[in-house]
């Protein structure tokens, strides 16, 4: 793998792990197309993930320690008896959304692993994959005024956005456009619907990391793979804090409507290369 490549590959992934068009798809075409092996991306799509997780930490560090600091006042609260006091304000009360919304998302994820890692292989599901999402986008965009927060969020909310974060798994399916479809749904307003699709995505991008790396670092890295690694992990973190902000704005402003259409027509265009190949 070669520095360009890296980068490329570091770019697509920090783009379009928060913008709505599927980093999953993205690197899964993009490895396809550059020829390279499974053995040599998987440990740096691995290390790409951590590189975007750097960028939720860094536009949400302060919602992200209050967080933590509420996790060990209900550690507290339950050790002196008092219970988890679930609504005892907004941040714990989003702590434990966030916890429900997890749930689906791994148990869809250890259950259904061998069918996704299939379909990373597939050009055809990676295509349709991409028009799903933009079909999403485009209802998405389309839903009526929410005025949900977090104390007016319930958890059959939480469990709605998680599966749908679960769905995303899917090679094509867009993460971020598919919970924030999720959220929109559930009757979120706009603003809480992707701070809230974002935090999720810290412990599904985390689990994603702790269930690839064993398989990933098993037999090493090469070492001359190591500047083009370095390279583009730093490049994901930085597209990927572009991409947070970005998306901010865009769903704010809804300004959605042109991932949908860039998601069907490389959707298309996939498909019809894969019949064409086969």
């Amino acid at each position: 793998m070669t520095y360009f490549q890296a980068i490329i590959l570091g770019l697509a992934q920090g783009l379009s792990e928060f913008l709505p068009i599927s980093s999953s798809g993205h690197l899964a075409l993009l490895q396809y197309f550059f020829g390279v092996s499974a053995e040599n991306v998987l440990p740096f799509a691995v290390l790409l993930h951590l590189g975007t997780l750097v960028s939720v930490f860094i536009v949400y560090w302060k919602d992200i320690v209050e967080l933590v600091l509420e996790l060990i006042a209900v550690i507290k609260d339950i050790c002196t008896g008092k219970g988890p006091r679930i609504n005892a304000n907004p941040t714990r009360r989003l702590g434990f959304m966030i916890i429900v919304a997890t749930i689906p998302t791994a148990i869809i994820g250890l259950l259904f692993n061998d069918l996704f890692e299939a379909l990373y292989l597939s050009l055809i599901a990676i295509g349709i994959g991409l028009l799903i999402t933009g079909t999403i986008l485009f209802i998405a965009e389309r839903m009526g005024r929410n005025n949900k927060n977090v104390k007016d969020m319930k958890f059959r909310n939480a469990l709605f956005v998680g599966i749908m974060q679960g769905v995303a798994i899917c090679p094509g399916i867009s993460r971020s456009g598919s919970t924030l479809f999720g959220g929109l749904i559930s009757g979120l307003n706009k603003e809480f619907a992707v701070k809230f699709a974002f935090l999720i995505s810290i412990p599904s991008i985390l689990g994603s990391v702790i269930m690839e790396a064993p398989d990933a670092f098993e037999s090493g890295m090469d070492i001359s793979l190591v500047g083009p690694v370095i390279a583009g992990v730093i490049v994901s973190a930085l597209s990927g804090l572009f991409a947070i902000k970005a998306m901010i704005r865009l769903v704010s402003n809804k300004k959605l409507i042109g991932f949908s259409i860039y998601t069907w027509v490389i959707g298309i265009a996939v498909i019809v290369y894969a019949l064409m190949a086969a």
